[in-house]
């Protein structure tokens, strides 16, 4: 096993951890870019071959394994990554809880399969045949779970370890897998099963490679001492786990329950393209600075610079994206998902807030996991679903899947302010250094928008009816090139008059991830 490297006490570009980590985040990123591209390809090959009820099917094959899922987690993966000791002692126990944890979900699966279909089944005479499709979808889907049951627990060091070259390598043999089985049988049959197999195509690959890119081989072996010193930290992340279930995945439920499944299908397209982007920018990050906080949990202010370094990285990222989703969502479902996905525009509006509130969240979340705090994000996600168990009832009768969207926006502007208290309580950070990070880029957004909107009214005027669509294709690309031009001058400008330092900061990434 590899050896832990010492914690450098430089925060310049050339700090070894600085170093490791800039270019283990250019190895995340790649891995990101490239998973998405290839679940955008998937998407507007799949959109335009299945309805949207097919895909409310397998959102319900999908959610019944997150519910299982979530509600089991042991946190032992961050438990290991987060821990400064050796980890070796524990790697056995570890797999073997996971191999009991997976029987005994599949086995639960399996029995409560029909009963999950018949919840979600929203026919107004019950079909027997409907409801044996949807349990199929959960039972065979399910098998997935005693798949990654057995992945190799050595991977946990291509985090721990910052190794994130393999960590790309690891993923992407799965998504690989996934997007051309699913994009293949999609073509030849047209139906639900075509996401079925992918996705057990996807993590039988990656399950295999798994043990051709790490050497550690685990063997049954349960320590129940081990078992109990990683679920004292475990139990947190289960916790968290749980409730970010509860709060991501619950409004899936009340629109499948109360809307049915052709909704779902709508709701669940609007909630993966609206978040997507931000979102993958607080994976990519937390991805790296997870295991970076924890090296630095006994060095405050190197802490603190790190946490500073990457809420600015990531508001200045996330802002213009939302933005963009925003402005041109129905462009984009028209140009590349067909007119049948149209009604689920205003929810994907709604919902790209959301994706740019979960980045700045997901920013300062990891920040007390890093610190060995993971009980403050515990009860941070207690309020969030309590607001939200009190809001989605009431919005999604009253709106459908644009009330279910507001319902999931609004929960998180009480918490938010809370999460940044508790961060600047333990870091010490001062409040107006966040605020100016924050609120430069809300400013260059709204010129940005504005700006597009001009765009759009100029495009369309010049365009007949006949050629209305290829309009909206000039229209859809030249706002995303113009703004994203006039964001980085903002950006430029903001150097220079406000002193926000993110050029700075962009060119010392380059000039690190180059050597």
């Amino acid at each position: 096993m590899e050896k832990h490297s010492k914690s450098p006490k430089s925060e310049s570009a050339s700090s070894p951890l600085f170093q490791r980590s800039v270019q283990g985040g250019f190895w995340i990123l790649t891995g990101r870019i490239s998973q998405q591209l290839l679940a955008l390809t998937r998407l507007m090959v799949l959109a335009n071959l299945l309805t949207p009820r097919e895909y409310g099917l397998a959102g319900v094959g999908l959610l019944t394994l997150a519910i299982l899922n979530r509600f089991t987690v042991t946190g032992f993966q961050a438990a290991l990554i987060q821990k400064k000791a050796r980890i070796e002692p524990y790697l056995d126990s570890a797999w073997t809880v996971g191999i009991l944890r997976g029987l005994i979900l599949y086995a639960i699966l399996y029995i409560i399969a029909p009963y999950a279909a018949v919840f979600f089944d929203r026919g107004e005479v019950a079909d027997i045949s409907r409801i044996g499709e949807i349990t199929n979808i959960i039972r065979i889907m399910g098998i997935s779970i005693v798949i990654c049951a057995f992945n190799n627990i050595g991977t946990v060091y291509f985090t721990k370890e910052l190794d994130f070259k393999k960590q790309f390598l690891y993923q992407m043999s799965g998504v690989i897998t996934d997007v051309g089985v699913s994009i293949t049988l999609a073509v030849l049959y047209r139906n639900v099963w075509a996401l079925v197999y992918g996705k057990l195509s996807g993590e039988i690959v990656r399950t295999i490679f798994g043990y051709i890119l790490h050497n550690y081989r685990p063997k049954l072996s349960l320590v129940g001492e081990k078992v109990k010193e990683l679920w004292v930290f475990g139990k947190w992340i289960f916790s968290a786990a749980t409730l970010n279930f509860l709060i991501n995945e619950g409004d899936d439920i009340i629109v499948g329950r109360m809307l049915g499944i052709h909704w779902l299908g709508h709701y669940r397209m609007a909630y993966k393209w609206s978040n997507m982007p931000a979102t993958e920018i607080t994976n990519t990050l937390g991805r790296i600075t997870f295991p970076v906080y924890s090296k630095l949990q006994d060095d405050l202010p190197r802490f603190r610079r790190a946490f500073l370094k990457n809420i600015h990285l990531t508001a200045f990222i996330s802002f213009p994206i939302a933005g963009l989703i925003f402005v041109l969502a129905a462009e984009f479902t028209e140009i590349f998902l067909s007119c049948r996905w149209l009604p689920m525009v205003p929810a994907m509006q709604i919902l790209a807030l959301w994706g740019l509130i979960r980045s700045m969240g997901g920013a300062i979340s990891t920040v007390f996991n890093g610190l060995g705090r993971p009980e403050i994000n515990t009860r941070l996600l207690i309020i969030k679903l309590i607001l939200l168990a009190v809001l989605i009832y009431p919005l999604t009768a009253r709106w459908g899947i644009v009330g279910t969207s507001l319902a999931v926006v609004l929960n998180p502007v009480v918490v938010f302010p809370l999460a940044v208290y508790m961060a600047r309580k333990m870091l010490g950070f001062e409040i107006l250094d966040l605020v100016k990070v924050l609120i430069l880029p809300f400013l260059g957004v709204l010129i940005m928008i504005h700006i597009i909107l001009q765009l759009k009214g100029l495009i369309y005027c010049c365009f007949s009816p006949d050629l209305f669509f290829w309009g909206r294709m000039i229209y859809f690309f030249g706002a995303i090139l113009l703004g994203m031009v006039f964001y980085v001058g903002m950006g430029y400008i903001w150097d220079r008059v406000f002193d926000y330092k993110i050029m700075p900061k962009i060119r010392e990434l380059w000039v690190t991830l180059r050597k």
